[in-house]
């Protein structure tokens, strides 16, 4: 019998496993939509292409954004042109006080009619999910997204109901030391691939945002990609390949971490798979189907740096996470080019 599959350029053969490399052209024309994904969010929120381009590698990771900042810079427009760029459902959530858990998840209620419960889903059923300062609710309502985050479903009165898929979570939060917010648990931030800063825009972008020449709103942004396109594009980073010395470079960066002087608890067997599924991503954005140290290093500290526990001591001391990560990669060898081919 004669193969007659073909293999669309952002699709992956279902024959296909882990161990065999993806083609040349399947890498290009992940990068191209990569790049236009990213030019697109590019005309919304101006003079931040590095950040952009890390919250997309988080997306086709499948994994979640938090975007920590001061008010006013930017969050919550790159969250929806995230969301306006990609044609599927979202919904936005604005994180008080006094939200409950179940204005997050849904309720079940008894409907007189049919004498029947029915569930009614609450807003974290989308494809993706804007959670605006999310620390500005109680922990108990921060707790409602952990279950859906990590297993892409949520558990009302004892029954799961699955989320749409692909799913995604963008966070906001304003910094711990502003008035009205709540510390996030340290098993919801693991629960982030990465934690971005958006930071304030450069001299020239800010002029343009004031002249107002080129500014947009996420709304007017039209949709690049859809959810069919994103769920193949992110199948496609489980096939990047990895050489074996680099597993071994990865796993001795994160016992690097745990076993740093100043940290109380170093980055978990999560954080590291969160790293591998990044850094394939990102070989992917740059055209090419295996991941080399240079990516690994360029996605460390967004995925490493928000797990790491300081000791009480070193913190108080003003050591961050970023520099633990940073010590990590000055004590890890990095594995030789022959090595890694």
């Amino acid at each position: 019998m004669h193969d007659t599959e073909q293999t669309h350029p952002l699709r992956v053969p279902k024959r296909m496993q882990q161990p065999v490399q993806l083609g040349a052209a399947q890498a290009e024309s992940f990068a191209a939509a990569f790049e236009r994904l990213a030019s697109a969010v590019d005309t919304v929120v101006l003079g931040k292409p590095e950040v952009v381009r890390l919250a997309l590698t988080a997306m086709f990771a499948e994994g979640h954004i938090l975007l920590e900042d001061v008010p006013g810079t930017g969050k919550t427009t790159m969250a929806r042109a995230i969301a306006a760029a990609v044609s599927g459902q979202w919904r936005r959530i604005q994180f008080t006080p006094d939200l409950l858990p179940s204005d997050v998840s849904g309720v079940t209620i008894f409907n007189q009619a049919s004498g029947a419960f029915e569930f009614h889903p609450g807003p974290v059923f989308a494809n993706i999910v804007i959670a605006d300062e999310i620390n500005r609710a109680s922990p108990k309502t921060q707790s409602a997204l952990l279950e859906v985050m990590e297993e892409g479903r949520v558990t009302v009165d004892g029954r799961p109901h699955q989320v749409p898929q692909p799913f995604l979570v963008v966070a906001t939060q304003n910094p711990v030391e502003m008035d009205g917010t709540y510390r996030l648990p340290e098993a919801q931030l693991d629960r982030f691939l990465v934690k971005l800063s958006v930071g304030y825009p450069v001299e020239a972008a800010e002029i343009e945002v004031l002249r107002g020449t080129h500014q947009r709103s996420p709304e007017q942004l039209a949709a690049v990609v859809d959810t069919d396109t994103v769920a193949q594009m992110a199948e496609m980073a489980k096939h990047v390949y990895i050489a074996e010395p680099l597993y071994a470079y990865l796993v001795q960066l994160a016992n690097a971490t745990r076993n740093h002087p100043q940290v109380a608890v170093g980055v978990s067997p999560r954080g590291l798979i969160a790293l591998t599924r990044a850094a394939s991503v990102f070989a992917l954005s740059q055209g090419r189907s295996y991941i080399i140290p240079e990516d690994v290093k360029a996605l460390a500290g967004p995925v490493f740096a928000h797990r790491i526990q300081l000791a009480p001591d070193a913190a108080m001391r003003g050591a961050t996470g970023a520099q633990v990560v940073a010590d990590a990669f000055d004590q890890v060898p990095v594995p030789l080019p022959s090595a890694a081919a």
